[in-house]
């Protein structure tokens, strides 16, 4: 889910510092009250009301995976999930789960059938 744009975050934060009740500035920016308290100390604490950055680190290791797929579909099409991370650690020495691998497979727009992998056709 996206954060709230700062804008907002900002008009809220406004409308509380000015005296509006917060039952009537949550009901009016449709924000819930833990929300606006989470403003209101993010502002306190740190003079601004940004959005934290999302945790984690960038998804960077798909780039190759989705470069490297087709290649493999077409010679290994009913390897499973967990077969297709094991040869992508012999292959780049990255370990992807099985969940990476399933979504890296539907964008290339390859789905499940029976016991192979085939390119998913609309209407069909």
């Amino acid at each position: 889910m996206k954060p709230y744009s700062e804008d907002l975050r900002e008009c809220v934060v406004r409308s509380v510092l000015i005296g509006t009740p917060r039952d009537d500035v949550a009901a009016r920016f449709a924000v819930s009250l833990p929300t606006i308290e989470r403003w209101l100390r993010l502002k306190r604490e740190t003079g601004a009301v940004a959005p934290k950055p999302v945790p984690g680190p960038v998804a960077v290791k798909t780039n190759a995976l989705l470069a490297a797929l087709p290649e493999r579909l077409s010679t290994h099409a009913d390897a499973t999930l967990s077969e297709q991370c094991a040869w992508w650690v012999e292959q780049a020495g990255v370990e992807v789960s099985t969940a990476t691998m399933s979504r890296a497979l539907t964008r290339l727009g390859w789905t499940r059938k029976n016991s192979s992998w085939a390119t998913a056709h609309p209407g069909g």
